[in-house]
């Protein structure tokens, strides 16, 4: 056992048994490696990430190169997920050095934390021009012994340059209806009209330009952009990266055609595209859509739900194929053999035409991955839906995936955000039931009393690392949803007390974000990053969540810093507009009002249900709901709305305008 034994990360516990004397991020290992006078070795990864696993296998477990390790260097192992921070500024320089990055990252840096050498997976030996981990090892410690200067000039340059850098935001002003013409082009450009999304292999799930694209829509009625919502949410939820038989989406295609995924399973992945198929939903009552939205938000709950009533981070890609050995995507592939064995012959030859299966296979060593090929409609449903479960009886049977366990607090955020929106458009008061035990979790375990956030817990125990921009705003993101569809204002003042921490210590000058507090931990260079990466940034998260706030309260604080924050979609926006989506959403809401609604009268009148439903399935962008009696005290939207000649009403308001208040369902849908 080295020192990561005692840790709470299930990644940094992955390691805890090398034979290479892992230290955890801190000033410790810095003090070791001035003590000893050697570099730092600094490896980032994450518990589901498949090539961590390898590099851990054929180096890390290596007694050899382990002792190469521990001889010439402190070896440092962080996970990703519980140090975004770390991670984004190590991996900030990586990418300046090398054009690239990814995981496992590999850092080497002076005792002073000042990285000099870069890369990600190392091979044990060397490999398609990659040179070996132990010749990285052995140059590293060569260069620190003989030209120490020269790595010291290195390591000073790479810190300057990277402190020099300013983050040109976009300057006054918000988007409009230019900008927001010029990013939908954008897209439009980028669009893979034959197979759906953008770009080429690899191909992720856009979730937050499927939100843009959404809104979009609803706004300016553009058919294109629904269109390419639609395509694209179909093309995915008929390939393989949607596990066909248990729901949820894998982390990414590695085609261009969704059809072999990277076998992960994210949270974050799973807990936006269930909300971007329920709105898609909303949208066009797609039956696609609804039952990949509830299947997504059932596996949710299934498999990743922790006794403690959170959402654990990951299930990893790779499990025990049956002969001892740990197999990427072992857990989810079949053979045409496969299916015969557990359904017979008849029943598997219409399983391997429904599903694709195929003799030769579509991933490797001739199996397949599920999914629904163009034309294959369910002849017999009944007969189809007996095979699926089937199939999934025979699957529960196999050595399941690894999952990680710790609640990351931004993630669960989002996961409570996309179930308690599920559960409330679907009539599933059991989804909403999960959010709000999955909100309590981040209430009681998560925040202390003066509302400051841990990122991560455990078995229901917090973690050491502070919460970072994301994570106040993703929790407060569903927070206010939970308070939309419940009416507890209980939720709405919570997240009220994570958005004023925003504003006091993650602000910089003229509406710029920071992604860590003003009292963080002091790294190389403060991390400050508007685009989306697998997740709305924290900066672009921050001002949906500040601009919903302000419409549910009026607080014109909120307002203006969420204006000031989009400043940035104003200069990304027409340039990049696949990597600040959620950005492009959040200026979909603010060009929209958003709309306020308000719904009053009594919880069991059924026209007071009636206008409730109408209102949960507004389309007009970030459209914020209150509803209660007229004399309640749970939102601010709710004060002087009095009921119409002794019936429900709904009042709809936008741009400080509030138009007569409706008593008919109908009328209040044309207004939403």
């Amino acid at each position: 056992m080295n020192r990561l034994a005692g840790t709470t990360s299930p990644y940094l516990l992955q390691h805890a048994d090398n034979p290479v004397d892992w230290w955890p991020w801190g000033p410790e290992a810095f003090e070791e490696a001035k003590r000893r006078d050697v570099p730092v070795l600094l490896s980032v990864g994450y518990s589901a990430c498949h090539w961590c696993h390898v590099m851990a296998h054929e180096s890390f477990e290596d007694e050899v190169t382990a002792a190469l390790v521990n001889e010439n260097f402190v070896a440092v192992k962080v996970d990703r997920e519980e140090r975004p921070d770390v991670d984004a500024v190590y991996m900030e320089a990586v990418q300046a050095a090398t054009g690239q990055g990814g995981w496992p990252m590999t850092v080497f840096l002076t005792p002073d934390a000042a990285p000099f050498y870069f890369g990600t997976y190392f091979p044990p030996e060397p490999r398609h021009g990659m040179p070996s981990f132990p010749e990285v090892l052995e140059g590293v410690r060569g260069a620190w012994a003989d030209r120490r200067e020269e790595v010291g000039e290195v390591a000073e340059r790479i810190v300057k340059d990277l402190a020099g850098r300013s983050l040109a935001y976009g300057g006054d002003g918000v988007p409009g209806e230019e900008e927001l013409a010029q990013a939908l082009l954008g897209l439009v450009r980028e669009y893979d009209a034959k197979r759906g999304g953008f770009g080429g292999a690899p191909k992720f799930p856009p979730s937050m330009a499927l939100e843009f694209l959404l809104r979009h829509h609803a706004r300016t009625g553009s058919e294109g952009a629904l269109q390419m919502a639609a395509d694209t949410c179909e093309a995915m939820a008929r390939g393989g990266i949607y596990d066909q038989l248990g729901g949820g989406f894998a982390r990414y295609a590695v085609d261009r055609a969704w059809v072999v995924p990277h076998f992960e399973k994210m949270l974050y992945d799973n807990a936006l595209l269930c909300r971007v198929y329920a709105h898609l939903w909303k949208s066009t009552g797609s039956d696609l859509a609804r039952r990949v939205a509830l299947e997504t938000a059932d596996f949710l709950v299934r498999e990743l739900r922790t006794p403690e009533g959170g959402f654990a981070s990951a299930l990893d890609a790779d499990s025990d194929d049956g002969t001892g050995r740990h197999v990427e995507g072992a857990f989810y592939v079949w053979t045409p053999e496969q299916l015969t064995e557990v359904l017979g012959a008849e029943d598997a030859a219409l399983a391997a035409a429904h599903y694709g299966v195929t003799e030769d296979g579509t991933f490797e060593h001739g199996s397949s991955v599920l999914q629904l090929p163009e034309g294959t409609g369910p002849a017999d449903a009944d007969r189809i839906a007996s095979i699926a479960a089937r199939l999934l009886a025979a699957r529960e049977e196999r050595e399941r995936p690894g999952r990680d366990d710790k609640v990351v607090a931004a993630w669960n955020g989002l996961a409570i955000a996309a179930l308690a929106e599920t559960g409330a458009l679907f009539d599933r008061p059991d989804l909403v039931e999960r959010a709000t035990e999955a909100a309590d979790l981040l209430v009681r375990v998560h925040m202390d009393e003066s509302a400051r956030l841990t990122r991560t817990s455990k078995d229901g125990r917090a973690g050491t690392n502070a919460g970072v921009l994301e994570d106040y705003a993703d929790v407060a993101e569903g927070f206010l949803a939970l308070a939309a569809v419940t009416g507890e204002g209980a939720w709405l003042e919570f997240a009220g007390f994570l958005l004023d921490l925003v504003l006091d210590r993650f602000t910089a000058e003229g509406g710029a974000l920071y992604d860590t507090a003003h009292d963080a931990e002091a790294l190389i260079r403060r991390p400050q990053d508007p685009t989306d990466n697998a997740t709305p940034s924290g900066w672009t998260a921050a001002a949906g969540a500040l601009l919903s706030y302000a419409a549910q309260t009026g607080s014109e604080a909120h307002r203006a810093a969420a204006e000031g924050a989009l400043g940035v979609v104003k200069a990304l926006g027409p340039r990049a507009p696949r990597f600040i989506g959620w950005g492009l959403a959040v200026s979909e809401a603010l060009l929209d009002g958003p709309r306020e609604i308000a719904v009053v009268g009594a919880p069991g009148d059924e026209a007071f249900r009636e206008l409730r439903r109408t209102a949960l399935l507004a389309t007009a962008p970030g459209a914020v709901l209150a509803f209660g009696t007229p004399d309640s005290e749970e939102f601010p939207l709710l004060r002087d709305r009095p009921l119409v000649a002794g019936a429900p009403a709904a009042y709809v308001c936008r741009h400080f305008t509030c138009d007569a208040p409706v008593t008919d369902p109908a009328e209040l849908r044309r207004k939403i």
